[in-house]
């Protein structure tokens, strides 16, 4: 079996320079570090990561707290930062802080970092005052996706600006008559998305002079599912909104699914519109905001190893684009009526 000694040799380097090489650090040239790199292939030779790890105080382990990990979203997130941090000899240390229901979530504690992690990033996660102090007292570098922290740099869109945007859009097609699907029960502190896509929902609906009753706003899990199941209390009732806001394009699937399966159309009888443009959106043929998710999750990724190394701005706050993407699940507000219930503002 080779030894790291055999790498130096075979490099022409001192064995601290391999150990150098091979962790990744800053004091060896490009050419120095490919030598390294060459001879180990060549011989084999794989280093202990627990004897690095003694020797460095490195783990090369970067923590992703996130939420959930069985939506799209953050498993698209995460997808990112481990394509991202792989390349640089990082791996991903997942903390799914889930709970037993929608509402709750597992505290972040200090186990989940210490001797463990290298860094930490945070997916839509606001951490209370307790966490935030547990965290700032570990002295680990630490990067946000989703929500703006002080102190810390952060990757994001503007979930206001989205909402406005997938909001505007059904008005400018002359609806009216408008459902909100993305509220979520009140206990729910440890999500912040929620709560500025339904404020800048109303907030766009005020402008217009417009206002969503309450029984058409829908409350749910953020989920295909749980969407469907509002949504059908809401296409058994007998006024019905011409267009419905989904806060994710999940919950979009879901009150498309409601309005086919009590015989509406959409968009003729009512339209849909999300936001994300998750992977089965095309599929589906909803109208949406994209955001890159993917690009997000990269992005954090590379700010995470800048600030290993001491090079980010702690205020940095990156917003990335936003686009509406139309693929007819919208549609001007018209007078198609498909079964005998009544759709806002038309007769049947």
């Amino acid at each position: 079996m080779s030894t790291i000694g055999d790498v130096a040799r075979a490099a022409g380097v001192s064995v601290a320079t391999v150990s150098r090489a091979l962790r990744g650090l800053d004091r060896v040239s490009p050419d120095t570090r490919d030598r390294v790199l060459k001879a180990a292939a060549e011989l084999n030779y794989m280093a202990s990561p627990a004897a690095t790890s003694l020797v460095s105080g490195r783990t090369r382990g970067i923590a992703v707290v996130t939420p959930y990990f069985d939506r799209w979203f953050f498993a698209t997130v995460v997808s990112g930062i481990e394509k991202e941090l792989r390349d640089k000899g990082y791996h991903v240390l997942l903390c799914d802080l889930e709970g037993h229901t929608f509402d709750t979530r597992l505290p972040i504690t200090q186990s989940m970092f210490w001797k463990r992690a290298d860094g930490i990033i945070l997916l839509n996660v606001p951490p209370d005052a307790s966490e935030r102090a547990l965290i700032d007292r570990l002295g680990l570098p630490v990067v946000t996706v989703g929500n703006r922290q002080p102190g810390w740099p952060s990757v994001r869109i503007d979930d206001r600006a989205a909402m406005a945007l997938a909001t505007r859009h059904v008005i400018d097609l002359g609806h009216r008559d408008i459902a909100y699907a993305g509220t979520v029960p009140g206990s729910i502190t440890h999500l912040q998305t929620p709560y500025d896509r339904r404020e800048s929902f109303t907030a766009v609906m005020r402008e217009h002079g417009l206002a969503c009753p309450p029984d058409w706003v829908l409350e749910c899990d953020w989920t295909a599912v749980g969407a469907m199941e509002h949504a059908d209390r809401l296409f058994t009732s007998g006024h019905l909104p011409t267009a419905v806001v989904a806060a994710s394009d999940e919950m979009a699937f879901g009150v498309m699914a409601s309005a086919r399966r009590h015989g509406l159309d959409v968009p003729g009888d009512v339209s849909v519109i999300g936001i994300d443009d998750h992977v089965y959106s095309d599929i589906m043929g909803l109208t949406t905001v994209r955001q890159d998710v993917l690009a997000q999750g990269r992005r954090a990724g590379r700010i995470m190893l800048d600030a290993l190394h001491g090079h980010v701005d702690p205020d940095l706050d990156e917003v990335l684009g936003i686009t509406l993407v139309d693929r007819g699940s919208t549609a001007p507000v018209g007078a198609r009526v498909s079964t005998g219930l009544t759709t806002a503002g038309t007769a049947t």
